[in-house]
C-alpha cells in the first residue's frame, strides 16, 4: 500500500480492510465470526490475550499487563530471535465495555516517531462482529513509518489466530 496524502479507497490485505482517511490515521476493519462479548475478552484477558497478539514465528510473550480503566496503562513485551526485544505501552483513555478502547500506544524501540492514539470499535451483527482500529500518528511520517513497518501483515497474522481462539472459547 503506497501512503498518500489524500484519502484511500479500501484495500483488501488478508481480510483486512486497510485505509488511510488522513496524513496521519490508519484505519482497519475486519469481521469475526463471534459475539461482541467474547472479542471484548479476548482483547481485554490476559490469559486470551497471549494466545493471539503477537503470536510471531520464534517471538514468546515476556510481559502482558492491562489495567484495564481510565487511566490505567498495559504494557505487553515479547522475546524474539537473537534477543531481539519489542515493547508497547501506553494508557487507557477510554473504556466502554463491549463497545469501544481508546488507547495512546508507544513502541519501546521506536518503529515510528512519538506515539499513536487507539480506537478499537466493536459492532456486532447477526452473532458476528465487526472490529474497527483507528490509528492516529503524531505526524504523516509516523503513519507511514508504521505502514512500512509490515504492520497490517502482523495484524493479519494476529487476527487469524483470534479466530481460532474465538472459534475453541465459544464452543
Amino acid at each position: 500500500m503506497s501512503p498518500t496524502n489524500s484519502p484511500t479507497a479500501p484495500r483488501v490485505i488478508d481480510s483486512l480492510n486497510v485505509t488511510t482517511p488522513s496524513d496521519t490515521e490508519i484505519e482497519i476493519v475486519r469481521d469475526f465470526d463471534a459475539p461482541r462479548a467474547l472479542v471484548w475478552d479476548a482483547y481485554t484477558k490476559p490469559e486470551l490475550l497471549r494466545r493471539w497478539l503477537g503470536c510471531m514465528p520464534g517471538w514468546s510473550w515476556d510481559v502482558c499487563e492491562v489495567d484495564l480503566r481510565v487511566g490505567g496503562k498495559y504494557r505487553w513485551t515479547w522475546n524474539g530471535p537473537n534477543d531481539q526485544q519489542l515493547g508497547i505501552t501506553g494508557i487507557y483513555r477510554e473504556v466502554v465495555p463491549v463497545e469501544r478502547i481508546v488507547n495512546s500506544e508507544r513502541f519501546e524501540q521506536p518503529w515510528y516517531p512519538g506515539e499513536a492514539l487507539n480506537t478499537l470499535l466493536l459492532a456486532e451483527r447477526g452473532g458476528k462482529t465487526t472490529v474497527t482500529t483507528r490509528m492516529k500518528f503524531e505526524t504523516k511520517e509516523g503513519r507511514d513509518g508504521a505502514l512500512k513497518s509490515g504492520m497490517t501483515k502482523g495484524m493479519a497474522l494476529g487476527w487469524s489466530l483470534l479466530d481460532a481462539l474465538l472459534a475453541t472459547v465459544a464452543s
